[in-house]
């Protein structure tokens, strides 16, 4: 066999698995139909010297002894995903489909997705039964871009096959990449631990967003309540606020078609898609607070992807906030070392020369994401006003959300 595995989807959660695989030793394909996620010309060269290999005939996945369907699923016009580019993995995957081959998703989807919709597609492009013919399973992705804390390695993966069998194909496969392997009850159980652990994050932060515009009425810093608080050693996990919620695990507010709405996360998702526009009403307050009128105001806004140190920008919330300032009539500049140019709505937005100067020079100053190359204590003498998103400035330096 010219490979072992075959992913399908070198977006964000399909060309972290290629890395580890290659990594590991494991000869890989990877397989794209669309645009795959940016990497460097240093870790492309890595993974093709460890075995890893573009694949561009799809007649080569039906020589793999493993396939990992990985492709992305946004929500579609109606708010539910869209399952349109497993679908074409599947067929593509299906019509050259062998026998005794373990197939995993790991695509974010409904609980019954695995069983009730790539089952079928897979047995009717293939002629295969799952179970018998082939092993068939899910494992929620854990991908946490820029986590050197948190490798694949050292993640330990959730499995849930079909049938006993394929669990234990699958577990075998997974054994090659991580230090420990979590075996679910089936594949509607794995497919609920990624709605749960999604769902998770997103309510915490919810919280954690009204506690601060809470607290900011109250007059009380929340960044040292977290302080003080995440000191408890039980029932207590720390989250921190911040100018809206970003990134690729977007919430689930169904738990699928045929169930009901999660009331709770339901709420967070209206408190979380709020905070863009709570951090106008502060940019506002504090120019008007001086004298200054949101129109007509110089404003930069420092880092606009969703994590710090990364340039991933998907669902970064600095695109709303930097069009809702150019609506109300502010002139906006931004500084970001992860991404050289920059545009909202087809708009251009003019990049900083001199991140120093045109702090300096602006009316206010936005911190959107706290990159490590940041001199905030720098930054906070020379700003006229530093609205900080992210508690990261030292005490006193700057208006926190």
């Amino acid at each position: 066999m010219p490979a072992d595995l075959a992913v399908i989807g070198l977006g964000q959660l399909g060309l972290p698995l290629a890395q580890a695989a290659a990594t590991a030793g494991i000869p890989t394909l990877g397989y794209q139909s669309g645009d795959p996620a940016p990497l460097s010309a240093a870790d492309l060269r890595r993974m093709l010297s460890s075995g890893f290999r573009p694949a561009t005939n799809p007649a080569e996945l039906g020589r793999v002894r493993t396939a990992v369907i990985c492709t992305p699923t946004p929500r579609g016009a109606d708010g539910g995903l869209d399952l349109t580019q497993v679908t074409a993995a599947a067929r593509v995957l299906a019509t050259h489909l062998r026998p005794h081959t373990t197939v995993i998703l790991e695509s974010p989807v409904y609980p019954g997705t695995t069983e009730e919709f790539l089952r079928p597609l897979l047995e009717e492009g293939s002629g295969l039964r799952a179970g018998r013919d082939f092993h068939l399973a899910y494992s929620p992705s854990r991908v946490d871009p820029g986590n050197r804390d948190h490798t694949p390695a050292s993640t330990p993966k959730v499995i849930g096959g079909l049938t006993p069998a394929c669990t234990e194909s699958a577990a075998a496969f997974y054994g090659r990449l991580t230090d420990k392997v979590v075996r679910a009850r089936g594949p509607r159980e794995a497919e609920t631990v990624q709605l749960l652990e999604t769902n998770y994050r997103h309510v915490n932060i919810a919280l954690v967003n009204e506690m601060a515009v809470l607290c900011h009425e109250l007059g009380v810093d929340l960044w040292d309540v977290i302080r003080c608080a995440e000191t408890k050693p039980f029932g207590f996990q720390a989250f921190r606020p911040g100018p809206g919620v970003g990134g690729h695990a977007v919430p689930r507010d169904l738990a699928g078609p045929k169930t009901r709405a999660l009331r709770m996360v339901e709420l967070a998702q209206q408190v979380n898609n709020h905070m863009p526009q709570y951090v106008i009403q502060r940019a506002a307050t504090l120019l008007n607070e001086h004298g200054k009128s949101v129109r007509g105001a110089r404003v930069l806004l420092l880092g606009v992807t969703y994590k710090p140190d990364h340039a991933d920008q998907q669902g970064s919330p600095a695109r709303e906030i930097a069009l809702r300032l150019m609506e109300l009539g502010a002139s906006i500049t931004y500084d970001d070392p992860y991404v050289p140019s920059w545009s909202v709505l087809d708009h251009p937005i003019p990049r900083a020369d001199s991140l120093y100067e045109a702090t300096a020079d602006a009316d206010l100053t936005i911190l959107l994401q706290h990159h490590r190359t940041y001199d905030l204590q720098g930054l906070s003498v020379k700003a006229q006003l530093l609205l900080d998103t992210r508690g990261a400035t030292p005490t006193g330096a700057a208006h926190r959300l």
